[in-house]
Order: C-alpha cells, then structure tokens, then sequence
C-alpha cells in the first residue's frame, strides 16, 4: 500500500493536467484510470476523434469545391473510409501515448482499473486499497439518453458509434443541434451523406448569440444539412440495418417520420459519478446528478475534491483543466484560481464558431448600456483569398467604460482569434486596446481588429 498526498481518479483533461501540476507541486501523486489508455472521453472518443474527422472531410470538401478555381486540375479523391478511421486511430494513439509519457515524465503513479472511495482518504483500484491524504474526482461525464430511444451503437448512436460507423451511411438523422450533433453531421454531410438535424428548440447551438445562431444555420443549410426546428422527438424504431425516427412539431403537433441508416443522439451529456460510493459517503450532489463543491472545488467531505463535467458549469475539456489545476495548487496549500467568466466555447465546424464572455441578449438583459462592433470577413483580403469570407465578428462593449463583455466569431479560424479576447477580458482590456493594436497583414485577425474599430468610430475596410 502506498501513501499518497493526493490520488486523482479519472485520467481525462482535468484529471491528468491535476495528477501532472499536483506533481510539478512536489506532491506524491497518482491518476487512476479503468481504460486501457489515457486521456478520457476527450482524447480517447471525443474532441480528438472528431478533429481529425473534421480536418480530413474539410479536405476532401476543398478539393471537391476550391481547388480547380486555384488552378488544381484532376479528379477528386475518392473515400477510403477504413483508412480515414485508421488516420483518425493514430491520431488518438499518439496523443494517448503523449499523456502516459508526461506522467511518467512527472512521476505520477498510474493505478490501472475502475476507482471507489470506500472512506474519506482511502481509494481502491481493484483489490487494491491506497492512502492518500486527498481525493480529486475527475470522472468526467457521459453522453445522456433520450426517452423512448434505445442506444445500441451500431444504427443508434452516440458520438462513440458515430467516430467508427462501418461505412459512409446514405442518411442520417442526428437528433439534437449541439456542439456535437453540428459536428459530426458536418463530416458526414460532406462524405456524401443525406444529413437531417432535429431540434426541440427553435435555434441552433443553445445559449449562442442569437445572430450566430442565424447565421450559423444558413451557412450550414447552405453545406446541404437540413434542419427540423422546434421538433420533439417521440421515438426511435430500429431494425438491423434502418431506423425510423418520430417526431412531433411543437407549433401545430404535427406528427412525421424521418427514415434514416444511422441515427446519432447528440442530446448533451450528464455526469459520471456511478460507482464511486460517493452517496455512501454523504457527498452531496445537485438535482442534475453534479457534485457539488465550494469555492475550492472541494465538496462537504473534508479532502475529497471534484473538477470538470462532474461539477458543474460548462462541460468543456479546457474548463476541466483550469479547475484541475486549480485544485491541485489548493491542495498543495496554494490559491487555485479559474475566472469562469472568460471560458471560451468553440464549434469546429468549417467555418467555425467561437464565442466568449456574455451574449448580445444576456447583456441586454442585464440592463447595461452596451455598444456593438460588427465586422464581415466579406471585407478580409485573407479570408476572400481562401474562400472562407462567411461569417463575422461581433464585439460587445459597456458604452460607457468600453470595457469589453463578449466576442461571438463565426468564420475562418474563429476558435483561434478567440483567445486575443480571451486575453484582453483578463486583464480587464478595452475595444480601443485592440482596435489601437497593431495587427499584421494580411490574417483573418484583422477581422477582430476591424471589430473593435467598429465599437469607436467604425471600422475601416467595411
């Protein structure tokens, strides 16, 4: 039996950036993971996965629409979808062996199997029970169900099943128009597939700027998706190759049926806490099935601490790692800090969409004086030159101390040029900051620049 300052257990973003900064804190660390690699859902089954699906599909649409306009004649590849799965495996493989390197690197004890606390301070892998004066609960979550509709991971999917579909389905009904139902019905639709999105509310990507939303839509209506809005789904029949999915339109209670090869739930995901003894240990949790925690990220058991999609707040991997850092330091008897106003989300469609800080609506709401700073990628040489000139920057800032309170980016590179916002809201910057900042030229960052010219006098290439 080994002592330990603290064992994390979960090995997913939260969890092995805790294990790797508890370490670098000079704590006798261990991660328990029950996979037989590391890195969670993230790396594993989730965002890696999916960028590289994305990347991959980005470039087969490329060469089908824009390379004979640049001079690059020849036939389109064709699909070899087995090989393109095999390209995304790699992919996970080298990250995942990226992460046991570095806590093998940080000395961090890697405990192999599924995780309980039997007791405050006591952790047991297996047969196995360890000491350790903390417990950090990074368990991450998993993909939620829908009433009235059966999983199987083969016709009815989740993001799991849809990353290692056998082959390229003809149509495809993905219920729910999220982050990763707009994903992964991205890469599909321009495999060739006849992509059909159904959504109980009325917009796209719930809690975006609502002009994002709109906007969003048309360029992916655009791509060939279609979209049911407004559309509660009633259920999911499915046979050994087909499914039926029905569904009824909130506006009138019309009723229809949808034929599809594969149908993906993409209906957001919930904790996963099962199995851990935390009720027997009087740990409390909110009504969402979250474990709830203090300022600290530690919960009403003293030296049981928990980060990430367990808690609550968004359920995003670099949310996870802010606070697995965080209450790594306030173990080690540091101030751990996450400023959960300036978290930034990302939809890596193409174009794709980043926001960060408050939309148009929530600071409307609010009652502030604000001001708005628009700019179309249309007026980007960068972005014309490449084809990618849909979408826009839109900047918010308080009318009267011109601090800024949000940025929405719908276009090429957003989930990049965020993070110049990013920076400027934590050191509590200004429009006129960066609209007074040198840009270079050409890159899609002027557009941002351009945005916040538009909060002053207004922008000059618009």
């Amino acid at each position: 039996m080994a002592n330990y300052d603290v064992i994390i257990i979960g090995s997913g973003p939260g969890g092995y950036v805790a294990a790797i900064r508890a370490a670098q804190l000079g704590l006798k660390t261990a991660c328990v993971e029950g996979r037989e690699t590391l890195g969670g859902t993230c790396l594993n089954i989730g965002c890696i996965p999916s960028k590289a699906l994305l990347h991959a599909t980005h470039q087969l649409h490329e060469a089908e629409h824009n390379f004979a306009k640049m001079g690059l004649k020849g036939k389109s590849p064709s699909v070899d979808w087995k090989q393109m799965l095999a390209y995304k495996d790699e992919v996970v493989t080298t990250n995942t062996k990226g992460v046991e390197f570095l806590l093998k690197k940080n000395k961090v004890d890697w405990l192999k199997g599924w995780g309980s606390i039997p007791e405050p301070g006591k952790v047991k892998v297996g047969d196995e029970v360890h000491e350790t004066k903390n417990i950090i609960v990074a368990t991450g979550s998993v993909p939620s169900s829908l009433p009235g509709v059966e999983v199987d991971e083969k016709i009815v999917v989740t993001s799991t099943g849809a990353l290692e579909l056998p082959k390229i389905p003809k149509k495809m009904v993905v219920i729910g128009a999220g982050v990763i139902g707009l994903e992964m019905g991205s890469v599909y639709a321009r495999l060739g597939t006849e992509v059909t999105v159904v959504e109980y509310l009325d917009a796209i990507t719930p809690g975006m700027d609502a002009e994002v939303q709109k906007q969003f839509q048309k360029i992916l209506t655009k791509q060939g998706l279609k979209f049911i809005m407004g559309a509660a789904v009633q259920g999911v029949e499915a046979t050994k190759t087909k499914a039926k999915v029905s569904y009824k339109l909130k506006k009138d209670n019309s009723e229809a049926v949808l034929d599809a090869d594969v149908v993906l739930v993409a209906t957001g995901r919930k904790p996963y806490t099962g199995g851990l003894g935390l009720e027997a240990l009087g740990v409390e949790m909110s009504e969402r099935g979250q474990i709830k925690t203090d300022a600290h990220w530690q919960t009403n058991v003293k030296g049981i601490y928990a980060i990430g999609d367990a808690i609550a707040g968004p359920m995003l991997a670099h949310k996870a790692e802010d606070e697995g850092m965080a209450a790594a330091e306030t173990v080690a008897g540091k101030h751990g800090h996450v400023n959960y106003g300036v978290i930034p989300g990302v939809v890596y469609t193409h174009p794709e969409v980043a926001t960060v800080g408050q939309t148009e609506e929530q600071v409307k709401e609010s009652g502030r004086a604000y001001k708005v700073g628009k700019f179309s990628f249309m007026g980007n040489g960068r972005a014309k030159a490449v084809f990618a000139a849909d979408g826009f920057v839109k900047l918010i800032a308080d009318k009267e101390t011109d601090r800024i309170l949000g940025c929405h980016i719908i276009g090429p590179g957003a989930g990049d040029l965020i993070h110049e916002i990013c920076v400027a809201m934590e050191f509590g910057a200004s429009a006129e900051d960066v609209a007074m900042t040198c840009h270079a030229h050409p890159t899609f960052s002027e557009a941002v620049r351009e945005a916040a010219l538009a909060c002053g006098d207004g922008a000059i290439h618009m």
